[in-house]
This record gives structure tokens, C-alpha cells and sequence, in this order.
């Protein structure tokens, strides 16, 4: 299958291209840059060479493909909001191209889009919040959208994704406790964010790719739910500094924009995915991750 992915040169995009070259697919990868261009075609894929905001050189770029998984995002967080509504406009355009043709679009969200509350675990069943609640829940709009206009879409919903390199938002939360000198939590810290191995997420998007229906939802889940105070306790040991735990008025003060982010329980549930799609995830735990970092470069 001939597969056009934006991403493609990005943390779990380029993850998701390898996976698929192995399997014996053909991808076409979305590139912004020479070194972008260059990484994709020594990982084995074809270049198209564009970026999100050019909207028609991505409607031909999915006119051209078999299938289509888009894993861009701008995650430039000061502007978070604006960022969402941009993908919605991707999203939108991805479809024009593949309106009534019957052709895969596979659109990447997250797990906490359901809104769900303290203690609820969120499952592929669970519905939206209006992207007015949620900024990013923009994404599974667009998604509707173009389903509505005969685009048959499934979802992947992404939790903090993780190697010894990256870790989602936890990334974030390592470069404050650097800048801060300490690592920091709210509350008692037992609020929970849900995990997987950046290579267990590129398998899935491949499942996905083989074996999706028309409106599957999808959850990259490995860890249901890690305590946000074990991160915290995890940076603080790879950085070698104080953990402490922050009022949520101190939190905001602390952390930034990171902050309502920090304070979320946020588990996710991934028994329909392993069931559906067959997905076994074998990496290794979020916290092993962390404890294996380099958090002091050579």
C-alpha cells in the first residue's frame, strides 16, 4: 500500500515510517527540509516535499496515495490553541482528497479527550468533549467532518509516548525541573497520565493502516496510568534535584503553560485496540525510560 504520512520526519513519525517500510508497504513521506528530505530517504521512503501549512501540496499529496496517516502537529505550546484549529483546517484539506474514494485517512489525537474527570478511565468509546473544552478534541471534529463526507477515517488517540529520548509532555516537565531546580508535582502527585513506547505506537498506526473500519478509535495505551508524583520522582533522581509538591496556585506559577496539563487525571483504557487490532506492546515502561535517560549530555 502506497501511504502518505505527515510527520513524517517527526518523533512518532518517523517511528510509524520504518514500521510501515518493514511490513512491505510503500510511504510517502512529508518533508519540510533538505535534512528532513535526506532522513526519509535513508530510511527507504519517497519524498514530497511541503509542510501543514501549504494546504493544496497536501491535498495532492494524499490524492496520490493508497491511505493516508496524518502525525503532524505544531507543538508550540504558547500558541496551543490557534495550533489545534490549524489542524482542523489539515484535516479538512486531507479529506477534500480523499472524499468518496474509500481510501483510509488515519487522524492523531489524544487519550484525555473525553474529559472524563478524576478516577474515570478513558475508553475508544468514549466521545469527545467539544474542542471549546478541549482545544485539541478539534482534531476528532475535522475527523467527523470529513467522515460525513464519505472519508473513511479512523483515529489513533496518544498518550505521552515515550523512549529514552522523548517522553510527551513529561519532555516539558524535564526541562522546567532543570530551569527550576526542582521536580515538582501537585497536589499528592496520584493523578495519572497514561503511556507507550514509541516503537508499541508505530505498530499500532500499522494495525491501524491493515485493519481498520470506518470510525475506530484507537488507543495507544501501554500503562493505563502513571502517577504524575513517580515522573516526578523519576526526573528527580535523573536530575539530581529536589522533588517537591506544589499547591495548584503554586503549580501555575511553576510550570507555565505546562500547568493544566500537570494537574490532569488523565487515565486510558486500551482493552478494544489489544482486542481489535491484535496489539501486543512489549517496550519497556514510561519510568524505565526516565531512569535510563542521558540526562546530563557528554
Amino acid at each position: 500500500m502506497k501511504v502518505f504520512i505527515t510527520g513524517a520526519t517527526g518523533f512518532i513519525g518517523s517511528a510509524v515510517v520504518h514500521e510501515l517500510i518493514g511490513a512491505g508497504h510503500q510511504v510517502v513521506g512529508l518533508a519540510r527540509s533538505d535534512a528532513g528530505a535526506q532522513s526519509l530517504s535513508a530510511a527507504g521512503a519517497e519524498v514530497y516535499r511541503g509542510d501543514i501549512e501549504n494546504l493544496e501540496s497536501l491535498r495532492s499529496g494524499a490524492a496520490n496515495s493508497d491511505a493516508v496517516i496524518h502525525t503532524a502537529f505544531n507543538h508550540d505550546f504558547s500558541k496551543y490553541v490557534a495550533n489545534c484549529e490549524a489542524d482542523r483546517q489539515v484535516i479538512e484539506a486531507l479529506g477534500d482528497a480523499l472524499a468518496g474514494s474509500g481510501r483510509l485517512l488515519i487522524v492523531t489525537s489524544g487519550t484525555g479527550m473525553a474529559n472524563l474527570g478524576p478516577g474515570i478511565l478513558a475508553t475508544e468509546r468514549d466521545l469527545p468533549a467539544s474542542s471549546k473544552v478541549v482545544p485539541r478534541a478539534a482534531s476528532e471534529e475535522a475527523a467527523a467532518s470529513v467522515a460525513a463526507r464519505g472519508v473513511r477515517t479512523a483515529i489513533v488517540r496518544l498518550p505521552q509516548v515515550h523512549d529514552t529520548v522523548k517522553q510527551g509532555l513529561v519532555t516539558y516537565a524535564i526541562q522546567v525541573a532543570r530551569e527550576k531546580g526542582v521536580s515538582a508535582y501537585v497536589g499528592d502527585g496520584l493523578n495519572r497520565w497514561s503511556a507507550a513506547h514509541r516503537l508499541d505506537t508505530a505498530r499500532l498506526y500499522r494495525l491501524a493502516l491493515e485493519k481498520a473500519d470506518a470510525g475506530d478509535r484507537f488507543h495507544a495505551v501501554t500503562e493505563e496510568g502513571v502517577p504524575v508524583r513517580d515522573i516526578a520522582q523519576a526526573i528527580g533522581r535523573g536530575l539530581n534535584v529536589p522533588v517537591v509538591a506544589l499547591t495548584p496556585e503554586e503549580s501555575s506559577k511553576h510550570f507555565g503553560w505546562l500547568a493544566p496539563f500537570v494537574g490532569r487525571d488523565v487515565p486510558a483504557s486500551s482493552v478494544y485496540t489489544r482486542e481489535r487490532l491484535g496489539w501486543n506492546p512489549t517496550g519497556p515502561g514510561l519510568i524505565t525510560d526516565l531512569e535510563n535517560m542521558r540526562y546530563f549530555p557528554d
